[in-house]
C-alpha cells in the first residue's frame, strides 16, 4: 500500500475514478456488442418471411464517441426499413379490411433491455 499525502489525495481519487470509469465503459461496450448481435440474430429468425429479404436485412451499426460507451443501432437496411412499422403493427388493405400485425421487434427489444441492464449492473458491481 502506498502512502498519499493529504494535498495529493484529491488527485489520487480522481485518477482512480477515471481508471474505474474507463473500465466500466469498456465492459459496457463489450456487453452492448454481445447483446446487439443476439438481437440481430433473434430478429432474423423471428421476422416474417415471404421472400426472406426483410429478415436478412437486419443489422447493427456502431457510433463511436471518445471516452463514451459506443451507441449501437439495430435496424433494417434500405429499402426494408419502410416495412418495419407495417409488419409489426398491421396495416389497412387496399380493398378494405386489415392485415394483422406480426410482433417481432418488441420481443427482441424487451430481450435487449433486460439482458443489457443485467450485464451493465454486473460490470458496475465488478468494476
Amino acid at each position: 500500500m502506498t502512502t498519499v499525502k493529504i494535498d495529493q489525495l484529491a488527485a489520487e481519487i480522481a485518477k482512480e475514478l477515471s481508471k474505474y470509469s474507463q473500465e466500466v465503459v469498456e465492459k459496457v461496450n463489450i456487453s452492448s456488442e454481445k447483446v446487439g448481435k443476439e438481437a440481430v440474430k433473434q430478429l432474423k429468425q423471428t421476422s416474417p418471411k415471404k421472400t426472406g429479404k426483410y429478415a436478412k436485412s437486419w443489422t447493427m451499426t456502431t457510433e463511436k464517441e471518445f471516452g463514451q460507451p459506443h451507441r449501437r443501432i439495430i435496424h433494417a437496411k434500405a429499402p426494408h426499413y419502410r416495412l418495419t412499422h407495417l409488419l409489426e403493427h398491421g396495416h389497412a388493405k387496399v380493398g378494405g379490411g386489415r392485415v394483422e400485425g406480426r410482433p417481432h421487434i418488441r420481443p427482441a427489444e424487451e430481450m435487449v433491455i433486460e439482458e443489457f441492464v443485467k450485464e451493465v449492473e454486473e460490470a458496475i458491481e465488478r468494476g
